[in-house]
């Protein structure tokens, strides 16, 4: 962005001279450029404190005033890098009385903008983040009520309240996680997203940062992804041997669709980058489209959806068709013009990754033709669908062996001599008394053969087309059931994320 003086703000420099708070509570701030030291003021400066900062401060070489839109743009600019990584790694081993400590301290701060620093909202912030690494969080949810924000993390798929602190602290903490993601702090009427690095000891994060309006202030999400989950393989991720060669198998087929279905948050983006990585052998021209770009990749082009500017799933993907791709990957199929773009590239030559949010691997069919994919076009691209779900694993530390009751048996839908051993969680200080500790997954893959070909272009109901796909392969009830009686997770985990109540009381 260009300044009314011509010089663009991304050129300017932090000489580390004044605090945050004081710049933005006078719109004035010290930067530096190729000529040397620049005095910045905002319209709203406070003109009686200039004197005073020219006294302190020498070698000011020149003085610039910016709109108000620039000086904010500015404000983030300088202030974006003050993420302060060493006080992070020096908290990262604090534990919740430590926080609280720190809440009690900042709340009996009668005016936050009257020290000569930040430090009160940075102590504060940068524990929440260190505290959310700590404990494995995927999301730092900040959430403004009337008389209080309340901080909630969510852990292994399951919200947890981390904290709750008064409602003053709400703006300068928003304002503060604005400035480090660059987003506008003077716009608190439209959402807005954006991202920034935090760097934790070796592991580096990615933070996608998410502001919405609501009734008493901005409500913030902050989704922290580790940067070498974007590394992880097709073997890491549960899949049983079974399954993992025979998704293998299609993986390596030279064109088709290849989908990946199941609800948000069941793990479907860290399935589709793991299957990229199998493929990406330096050999293949590999292109994605995603909405938005979760994890960088080296040796693939990735390109960001902006709806803004009329980048959408199915104008990435025409173009995308233009730079002689091998694979596809498409975030997700959602509408009838990306779907059919998908099909097209697929029957093509184009091996087309993609996810499609339905709650079973042959529904997925079903969503298509609803969309308005011909069957014959569908019956001829579609190569496999991949369905899955998240479930957390029963901490190793404190999870209690238990006889499986008959009726636990027979809702399972085994014989005694085939339980291996079943689990209940039971929680301890290693799991936060959650009784569970990380996730795995559950799956059930469909393969489409001719048979099943056949059926999807004759119009075959759903019914039929999982009688025939499952009549050797293993369901999600299957999948789910093995790791109940492997004592890896409990029926109540299952049930949890799936509706596989009824599968189960059929005793499949």
């Amino acid at each position: 962005m260009m300044g009314k003086n011509n010089i663009p703000v991304e050129s300017y420099r932090d000489p580390h001279l004044l605090p945050y708070s004081f710049a933005k509570a006078n719109s004035i701030l010290i930067a530096e450029d190729d000529l040397g030291r620049i005095l910045c003021l905002g319209p709203e400066v406070n003109r009686d404190m200039i004197p005073e900062v020219m006294r302190v401060f020498s070698g000011i070489q020149e003085t610039r005033n910016f709109e108000e839109k620039e000086f904010g743009e500015l404000l983030s600019v300088i202030f974006s890098n003050l993420i302060l990584e060493e006080e992070i790694e020096q908290s990262s081993d604090d534990d919740q009385e430590d926080l609280d400590a720190i809440l009690e301290g900042v709340e009996k701060s009668a005016d936050l903008l009257a020290g000569d620093d930040d430090a009160p909202v940075i102590r504060l912030l940068n524990s929440l983040l260190s505290e959310s690494v700590r404990s494995g969080a995927s999301d730092i949810h900040l959430e403004p009520y009337e008389n209080e924000v309340i901080a909630r993390l969510r852990i292994d798929g399951v919200l947890k309240e981390l904290a709750t602190f008064s409602a003053k602290l709400a703006p300068y903490l928003v304002s503060r996680i604005k400035v480090m993601a660059r987003l506008d702090i003077a716009d608190k009427r439209t959402p807005q997203d954006g991202r920034l690095s935090l760097t934790l000891g070796d592991k580096v994060y990615d933070v996608r940062v998410s502001t919405l309006p609501t009734r008493f202030g901005e409500r913030v999400v902050m989704r922290l992804l580790d940067t070498e989950t974007a590394l992880i393989e097709l073997s890491d991720l549960g899949l049983d041997s079974g399954t993992l060669g025979r998704f293998e198998n299609v993986l390596k087929e030279p064109n088709g669709i290849v989908l990946v279905t199941g609800p948000t948050g069941s793990g479907k983006t860290t399935t589709l980058y793991a299957s990229i990585a199998l493929l990406n052998d330096q050999t293949r021209n590999i292109m994605t489209v995603e909405d938005p770009v979760e994890y960088a990749v080296p040796g693939i082009s990735q390109t960001q959806v902006n709806s803004k500017v009329g980048m959408t799933f199915a104008s990435g993907l025409r173009s995308i068709l233009r730079q002689d791709p091998d694979i596809v990957m498409v975030g997700e199929i959602r509408d009838m013009e990306t779907a059919e773009m998908a099909v097209q590239a697929s029957l093509t030559g184009h091996l087309v990754l993609s996810t499609v949010h339905t709650n079973s691997a042959v529904s997925a069919i079903s969503r298509l033709l609803d969309m308005g994919v011909e069957r014959y076009l569908l019956s001829s691209s579609i190569k496999g669908i991949l369905a899955q779900r998240l479930v957390r694993k029963l901490c190793s530390s404190c999870k209690t062996e238990i006889q499986p009751t008959p009726a636990f048996l027979s809702q399972m839908g085994v014989e005694k001599s085939d339980a291996k051993m079943a689990c209940q969680a039971v929680g301890c200080q290693d799991c936060n008394n959650t009784g569970y500790r990380g996730r795995t997954a559950i799956y059930e893959l469909i393969i489409i053969t001719e048979e099943i070909k056949t059926l999807i272009h004759e119009g075959a109901s759903e019914q039929q087309i999982e009688k025939l796909a499952f009549k050797e392969a293993p369901r999600l009830a299957d999948s789910g059931r093995d790791l109940i009686l492997s004592g890896i997770t409990t029926m109540e985990e299952v049930l949890r994320v799936s509706n596989l109540r009824e599968d189960y009381n059929a005793s499949l």
